[in-house]
């Protein structure tokens, strides 16, 4: 990490002790292709989304694939960053000292390195009570997925 407390990438690609980071969505995915900045978002309707979200913790990943948008299977994947990336702001400081859930965003690429066969869903109230809140801050005008 460097002084601003972000990761930084090595532009090595993966190796045996890179840091690992997920993506959760309900897209699917083939090993090499690229999630990119651009296209409809995981969430809503949102159309050209300025940032793509990646996160070095399973957990988070899994609320990802949980929460995104769509009637496909949910899927985690294990993804290489080609760019920079960032603390997201949804999730860190504004709300959580730090960046306890390892939450990260880019405009740059990631690539497709795996896919995480083998995960536990939270459980079905758990998944309703966050569909709910985020349902609500839509309802109060509050929107996530810093498109600033």
């Amino acid at each position: 990490m460097d002084q601003n407390n972000k990761p930084k990438t090595n532009g090595q690609g993966a190796t045996p002790f890179a840091q690992t980071y997920f993506h959760g969505t309900k897209a699917n995915l083939k090993l090499g292709d690229l999630i990119e900045a651009g296209y409809n978002s995981n969430y809503g309707q949102k159309k050209n989304a300025k940032y793509i979200f990646l996160t070095a913790t399973l957990d988070a990943a899994i609320w990802g694939a949980e929460l995104a948008a769509g009637d496909g299977r949910e899927r985690i994947y294990l993804i290489e960053p080609l760019g920079e990336i960032e603390n997201d702001p949804d999730l860190t400081d504004k709300k959580f000292p730090g960046n306890p859930t390892m939450s990260f965003r880019s405009t740059e690429p990631f690539r497709v390195v795996g896919e995480v066969s083998l995960w536990q869903s939270h459980l079905a109230e758990q998944v309703k009570v966050m569909k709910d809140h985020l349902e609500k801050l839509k309802e109060q005008g509050i929107d996530s997925l810093n498109n600033e």
